[in-house]
């Protein structure tokens, strides 16, 4: 039977998914959760009080049902508990929650949604339910999803969430014929790319990108603007390079910076030069070339999630990789910063998309939010069409 929730539930939840929200820049590889511990008096189901709550605050560290366990103390004996995720039944680096909620002798769990992690999977709800607790499934779920979209992405299609960012100018240019491109948006958009490098896992850029900007892509702790910065700042996205005959500058500065710089190429390159570059600090991972001598872009993204447990790809680029990713159905979320500047026909465009002659060919967006960020605007959009196959990287 479909469970039916009250206001109160929907409260505590939302609550539950507000302070999963604060592990974002910090749990990775592991989801963002929360948790929350309530009591209600004998025949009463809309006066309740918070006794414990918690969040998961960093991979490797108690997770959010232990915090909000620990807080609660003996309250949590008949309590009702509101998680974002389904409390996990498996032991890795922490023990299982839905153990630690059935020894605390919790009565009822709340579960936004059910954990994608083939290893939980429905399991913690059932090691639940036959240690007596009442468990309900569903509250909210779609907002539980949007916390973790690479988490359940990885577990659930077996490659990262892609995220494009892209600064652009009214007229649809990211940089001048030149390759000239600082800055074309204000230091507050700047600062949303900072949180949005800081929430991926990896950023991913090709090395045309690199040669031109010579690019760190790391995450800045002076710009970000969050009062944890300089911590957030210590967790470095691992950066991906796709560069397919090795071009990448043995004095990048991506290469000097803390963190690890991920190359991922062919065969098709001087064995010395790739000496070279591991020298200097790269890891070179050599893939077969599929298309034009490139690698797959699709098996480039499995391999991230199977080997580096890479949830949330930030992808910072140029029209060629970009208008790939885009065309091959890889893109999960465009965020476009439009700047209000012209930079006129000679410059660079957004996306490399061959073969779209008539309006039939054309992509379609769905816009989700447009808003002010300082002098320029952000608009985040999602691909209208489903994936189409393939591509090649650069």
């Amino acid at each position: 039977m479909e469970a039916i929730f009250t206001h109160q539930d929907h409260v505590y939840m939302a609550r539950a998914i507000a302070l999963a929200k604060k592990g974002r820049y910090t749990t990775d590889p592991n989801p963002c959760v929360g948790c929350v511990i309530v009591r209600f008096d004998e025949g009463d189901a809309e006066n309740g009080r918070v006794v414990g709550e918690g969040y998961h605050e960093k991979a490797g560290e108690p997770h959010a049902e232990v915090f909000a366990l620990e807080a609660a103390g003996e309250a949590a004996f008949g309590a009702t508990a509101y998680v974002s995720l389904e409390p996990c039944s498996h032991t890795g680096r922490t023990g299982p929650c839905c153990e630690a909620l059935a020894r605390a002798g919790v009565a009822r769990v709340v579960v936004a949604m059910v954990d994608p992690n083939p290893q939980v999977a429905g399991r913690g709800i059932e090691h639940l339910r036959q240690a007596g607790a009442r468990v309900e499934v569903g509250l909210l779920e779609a907002q539980a999803r949007a916390l973790n979209p690479g988490f359940v992405s990885r577990m659930q299609g077996g490659r990262p969430f892609v995220r494009l960012k892209m600064a652009m100018s009214l007229d649809g240019r990211t940089a001048m014929g030149s390759g000239e491109s600082q800055w074309i948006t204000g230091p507050d958009a700047r600062r949303q790319v900072q949180r949005l490098r800081a929430r991926s896992s990896a950023i991913l850029s090709g090395v045309e990108s690199i040669i031109l900007d010579d690019a760190r892509l790391t995450v800045r702790a002076e710009q970000l603007g969050l009062d944890n910065a300089r911590a957030v700042a210590r967790r470095q996205p691992l950066r991906v390079i796709m560069d397919s005959t090795l071009r990448l500058p043995l004095a990048a500065a991506c290469l000097q910076e803390p963190g690890r710089t991920l190359v991922i190429t062919t065969e098709a390159h001087s064995e010395e030069k790739r000496q070279k570059l591991e020298a200097a600090g790269a890891i070179i991972h050599v893939m077969p070339a599929v298309k034009a001598g490139r690698v797959s872009l699709t098996d480039m993204l499995g391999f991230l999630a199977r080997e580096y447990d890479i949830n949330e790809v930030l992808v910072e680029t140029g029209a060629t990789l970009a208008g790939a990713l885009l065309d091959a159905g890889l893109v999960d979320e465009l965020q476009l910063f439009v700047a209000p500047t012209l930079l006129g026909g000679e410059a660079r465009p957004l996306f490399a998309l061959p073969g779209l002659t008539e309006m039939a060919h054309q992509k379609r967006l769905d816009i989700q939010d447009i808003r002010a960020v300082g002098s320029d605007w952000r608009i985040i959009a999602t691909p209208r069409e489903p994936q189409t196959g393939d591509a090649a990287g650069v």
